[in-house]
């Protein structure tokens, strides 16, 4: 079974920074795309950022220029970094990574639990 822990998430406030992480653990043969998405009360889940193995990035419009994904291949982890955060970012902020477990086996997609991020004075 592989599972993805998120950390980093909590009460901050506008204009402020915080790092979120995000570690895959289990079977794992390659990660390839990993990413954040977000869902804010009463709203559909939305992408945030994106990341390949390589290192090119995608970000929604809203974040962009504030926020910074980048990863560590050799920790399986993903990180957002969130700069200049607004109450309109408060959310439960979702990792997810694009897995193959073993070869011969198609990549799978796995989502972490949920971090709470809330920005507010």
């Amino acid at each position: 079974q592989v599972q993805l822990v998120e950390s980093g998430g909590g009460l901050e406030q506008p204009g402020g920074s915080r790092r979120l992480s995000c570690a895959a653990s289990g079977s794992i043969v390659s990660i390839y795309d990993m990413g954040w998405h977000r869902q804010a009360p009463g709203k559909q889940r939305e992408f945030v950022a994106g990341i390949s193995r390589g290192g090119s990035t995608g970000y929604a419009d809203s974040v962009k220029g504030r926020f910074t994904i980048s990863r560590d291949n050799a920790k399986n982890t993903v990180y957002l970094q969130m700069n200049s955060l607004k109450p309109e970012d408060t959310a439960v902020y979702y990792c997810n990574a694009d897995i193959l477990r073993s070869v011969g086996v198609v990549t799978q997609r796995f989502w972490g639990q949920g971090t709470q991020v809330t920005v507010s004075a």
